[in-house]
């Protein structure tokens, strides 16, 4: 299946049998967040995330096409954040890890905030050193 942006991928979360999708919204959310310096890795992972649903850190991957180590990272960071909860699963078949499931523990529009808030702190250093750099010239 084809959107206006791209494909739409289609995986089932390990946990439900719904689909994990991302369509037009998703995609633009990205560029959204790569236009304002997020790095790839952290967007794709919070557009995986912003539906709100729990989701594996596999799934995460096969949706983004992130690799593993791309998405520990973004993990990190939204765990920094207190943005996300983290909870183990027993796998139901076979041994092994426990599978890491993820979900959003904050709105969307709140992650936005304190993206907004960090780059409008950064932005007023800069023209800070810009008048100062005027200021002594």
């Amino acid at each position: 299946m084809v959107d206006e942006i791209g494909p739409v991928m289609d995986i089932s979360d390990t946990k439900e049998e719904i689909p994990m999708t991302m369509g037009s919204n998703e995609y633009e959310m990205i560029e959204l967040f790569r236009r304002i310096n997020v790095s790839r890795p952290i967007a794709l992972t919070l557009a995986c995330l912003s539906k709100g649903r729990e989701i594996s850190s596999q799934s995460i991957e096969m949706i983004s096409g992130l690799r593993q180590p791309e998405v520990s990272v973004a993990m990190r960071y939204l765990r920094e954040n207190n943005w996300i909860d983290i909870r183990e699963e027993k796998k139901s078949k076979g041994k092994g890890r426990p599978v890491k499931l993820y979900k959003l523990t904050v709105p969307m529009d709140c992650i936005v905030s304190k993206i907004e808030e960090k780059i409008i702190a950064e932005s007023r250093i800069v023209i800070g050193n810009i008048e100062r750099l005027k200021s002594i010239s």
